[in-house]
């Protein structure tokens, strides 16, 4: 595991301004790494087994924090979606991605996507990258603004290293992190490939989940060994809290995942 003090995190912080996502998620980190509680199984799910989608062949499940469409399988090595930003209606934040692992694996999660937090009347978005359960990190160079068309992918070049790319395809301008010997924080085991919405945590418990409205993936694949594949057969997951169901998530088609709040 790599070791990052809660005073230097303090000091990343710092050493620019930082928007309300990326102060949310480095104190939910902070507080983490503070108390040595920095691993764990990402989705949390709260329903004991899978529901027949009526709609289609898949499945749905219920989480806390994970909305979207899982494909488990294995050797994937690149997951890849575009999305449009969207314009959250009522306070709180969420968080859009691609990412590989995090749902039978729990080891690690290659992932980048972005968030967006509304207060008051203004909207601000980030874009980031993870290595979980390292910290997010946002992206600098690039900006984000309601109705921009976002294309994200991550690609695993081995268990312990890859890339996350967020291109704004409204803007042209593309963003890429690499990550290289990771092994020490957690591996990949490359069983998983998903297009998230996320309810993500600050500290210990999750922040109010905004009404996003809808956002759908397209032109979504992953390279699975060397074969490419699409969204078909892959396990749908709602967001459920406190018994109240707060997305509807479907898979229009082999090539997309459409998820709704409700």
């Amino acid at each position: 595991m790599k070791i990052l003090t809660l005073a230097s995190t303090l000091i990343l912080v710092g050493s620019a301004v930082a928007a309300p996502n990326t102060a949310k998620r480095f104190a939910g980190h902070a507080k983490r790494a503070a108390n040595s509680r920095i691993q764990g199984k990402p989705i949390n799910r709260v329903s004991s087994g899978p529901e027949a989608e009526s709609s289609n062949n898949t499945f749905v499940e219920y989480s806390s924090n994970w909305a979207g469409a899982v494909l488990i399988g294995s050797g994937y090595k690149s997951v890849t979606g575009t999305f449009t930003v969207p314009t959250p209606s009522t306070t709180g934040s969420g968080s859009a991605w691609v990412g590989i692992d995090g749902d039978t694996c729990g080891t690690a999660i290659l992932q980048t996507g972005i968030d967006w937090t509304k207060s008051g009347s203004s909207v601000t978005y980030d874009a980031w990258y993870e290595w979980y359960p390292d910290y997010s990190y946002d992206f600098s160079g690039i900006t984000l603004a309601a109705g921009n068309t976002i294309k994200v992918t991550v690609t695993a070049s081995s268990l312990t290293g890859g890339t996350a790319t967020v291109t704004n395809v409204s803007t042209g301008k593309t963003v890429t992190h690499t990550f290289s010997n990771e092994g020490s924080l957690g591996s990949l085991c490359e069983t998983n490939a998903e297009w998230i919405v996320e309810d993500y945590e600050s500290g210990s418990s999750l922040v109010p989940f905004a009404d996003f409205g809808t956002v759908t993936f397209t032109s979504c694949s992953a390279l699975e060994g060397t074969t490419t594949v699409g969204t078909t057969g892959a396990t749908i997951i709602d967001i459920k809290q406190n018994n109240q169901v707060l997305t509807d998530c479907s898979v229009p088609s082999s090539s997309s995942v459409q998820c709704t709040y409700v």
